[in-house]
């Protein structure tokens, strides 16, 4: 049966989520508190059993009881320096990916806004174009220059943006890969973190029992369940019960590519045009005759012209 590893259900499709690395660190906080919580038991509710038992109890009694209460301390300093030492450790990893987190959206926002601005030049250049076409015969040579000048900023700014376009897309993808590995090297670190975690919090659960159940021996059919309970805990069925039930997917996110303006254009649907009407052609108009006090007509090279 194929192993359940982190690094291969915490992912999302969107490059800028974080859901699988939270649910990730979530799952964690919640075992730090499993162990604090046992910590605070061994410390206050055993402990303090122990010392109210030494004073109602015969001194060989007591005297177990103390000794018991030493253990448990022990146990409760191991507790605590075992989770400091996970939270030290796993502080220095949540800050590298915070800050490689920064970096991706950053560059990610960087690069939505080159490609507004390619967009944009592209549109100023396609209408500095149109403009041209459209007046070339209907201005002067001057205002002719100045679109033309126009034309030439448009298609001067449009290289710049575009160079920048496909630049932040080439930052952004080396950020996206650099992300990536790390985000593989924290699941895997978390991972070990959380395999020690369980083994070292179900060794020392184990363990308490044990002291227990030599303290209070009637009680030792209820620990024996305990124990019972713990055998059955699986460091494997425990990650694969978390992935199953918090997993964000198994597919990272792809890379954010190029889209070049005039490919999009020229592949969207052309919008077909009525259809013509045809135009019906006349002959030359005859010359019409002058009546008597009518107006004299006049052609000059197919054209009538009316005289008063």
């Amino acid at each position: 049966m194929r192993e359940t590893l982190f690094r291969d259900h915490f992912w999302s499709s969107d490059l800028t989520s974080t859901v699988g690395y939270d649910s990730i660190i979530q799952h964690l906080n919640d075992g730090r508190k499993n162990c604090k919580e046992f910590e605070d038991f061994l410390k206050e509710s055993t402990l303090k059993r122990s010392l109210d038992a030494f004073k109602q109890q015969i001194d060989n009694v007591g005297q177990g009881h103390i000794q018991l209460a030493q253990t448990l301390r022990e146990e409760a300093k191991k507790m605590e320096d075992f989770r400091e030492k996970q939270k030290l450790h796993r502080k220095k990893i949540e800050l590298i990916m915070e800050a490689i987190h920064k970096n991706r959206n950053l560059q990610y926002k960087k690069t939505m806004e080159a490609k507004r601005l390619y967009e944009q030049r592209c549109r100023d250049k396609d209408e500095a174009e149109q403009a041209v076409h459209r007046n070339a015969n209907l201005v002067t040579q001057k205002q002719q220059e100045k679109l033309f000048l126009k034309l030439a900023q448009t298609k001067s700014s449009l290289e710049d943006s575009d160079r920048n376009y496909q630049q932040s897309i080439t930052s952004l993808e080396k950020i996206r890969e650099e992300w990536q590995k790390e985000h593989i090297k924290a699941c895997e670190f978390f991972e070990t973190q959380e395999c020690e975690r369980i083994s070292y919090f179900r060794n020392a659960l184990w363990l308490h029992v044990n002291q227990l159940s030599q303290s209070c021996v009637q009680n030792d059919e209820k620990y024996e369940e305990i124990r019972k309970s713990l055998e059955m805990c699986s460091i494997e069925k425990d990650i694969e019960f978390f992935v199953n039930l918090r997993k964000t997917g198994s597919s990272a996110p792809a890379p954010v590519a190029y889209e070049n303006y005039y490919n999009a254009q020229r592949n969207a649907t052309p919008v077909r045009s009525p259809a013509s009407v045809p135009i019906s052609r006349r002959g030359p108009l005859p010359t019409p005759t002058s009546g008597p006090g009518d107006p004299d007509y006049a052609t000059i090279d197919g054209y009538s012209l009316i005289h008063h």
